[in-house]
């Protein structure tokens, strides 16, 4: 596999990077942002994957959410997946901004025409994970997650299906759970088809109560002011599923922020610190 790369500019004594190769799970060119910290000159350092939002690259987290300055302080790297493949075109893929391009949900697509490319699941968690292993000063067995969105769906899902990689998570206003908003339903129908039980699977909140989560407590963050809290995020029912479970959740309920990446960034440096003591 060619790594090439895309970018790079000197960053708090680190490097920010961002690379492109040749995928074979969604079988196009994929790009993603790496920040590598001054530690990573040493050795092998510890590394938070970004899983972003709808609409979103590998370059919104990169540019907006100033996590650099206190990962370079902390020797932590970060990885920023894209959020959809590129460069294919599929008929329907950019009829609306929440489904298809920029919108892959970070799941394995089962459904014609999208099965053959809109593979992220595979995407972050098999292929890109070997790469950045394989190629990149990163300690590979000292993962975090975190996400916005449905980012913060995408981490929440891939970290509860994955106790033995990620091993500590959270989220800025995730997607709680897909089967029951209106963005879930329509992407998964269109990615899934109709079989509600095959949904489970990209579900927090039923994952939590089928899996559990062993880990250290899950932190999310969500802004009161969100446009999206009530019709789509819903995350009592995340806070719900955690109880039911016994998982410990901090769900932080943030007065007055909306969700846009202002929010993102004023609450990043808590997010990372706790990643770092956690692995």
């Amino acid at each position: 596999m060619t790594l090439k790369k895309v970018s790079e500019a000197r960053c708090f004594g680190g490097a920010q990077q961002v690379w492109s190769h040749e995928s074979a799970a969604t079988g196009c060119t994929m790009r993603f942002g790496l920040f590598l910290p001054p530690q990573a000159a040493a050795g092998r350092v510890p590394v938070m994957w970004w899983l972003s939002g709808l609409t979103c690259t590998e370059e919104n987290f990169v540019v907006k959410a100033g996590a650099q300055r206190v990962a370079a302080e902390l020797g932590i790297a970060l990885v920023a997946p894209d959020t959809s493949p590129r460069g294919v075109e599929l008929p329907g893929d950019r009829d609306s901004w929440d489904f298809g391009l920029g919108a892959g949900f970070y799941v394995d697509a089962t459904r014609e025409p999208w099965s053959r490319h809109y593979r992220m699941r595979s995407y972050v968690v098999d292929e890109l994970r070997a790469l950045v292993a394989g190629e990149f000063p990163v300690d590979d067995a000292r993962t975090a997650m975190s996400g916005h969105s449905m980012g913060g769906h995408g981490a929440l899902t891939i970290a509860l299906s994955n106790p033995g990689w990620i091993r500590s998570v959270s989220a800025f206003a995730p997607i709680a759970s897909p089967l029951r908003c209106p963005w879930g339903e329509k992407a998964l129908t269109g990615y899934l088809g109709d079989d509600r039980a095959a949904w489970a699977a990209y579900d927090a909140t039923e994952l939590l109560r089928t899996r559990g989560w062993a880990g250290p407590p899950i932190l999310v963050d969500q802004g009161g002011a969100d446009p999206f809290l009530a019709n789509q995020l819903k995350p009592e029912l995340l806070e719900q599923a955690c109880a039911d479970a016994r998982v410990p959740l901090e769900l932080r309920r943030q007065a007055g922020y909306d969700h846009g990446y202002f929010f993102v960034s004023t609450f990043i440096e808590d997010h990372l610190r706790r990643h770092r003591a956690q692995v």
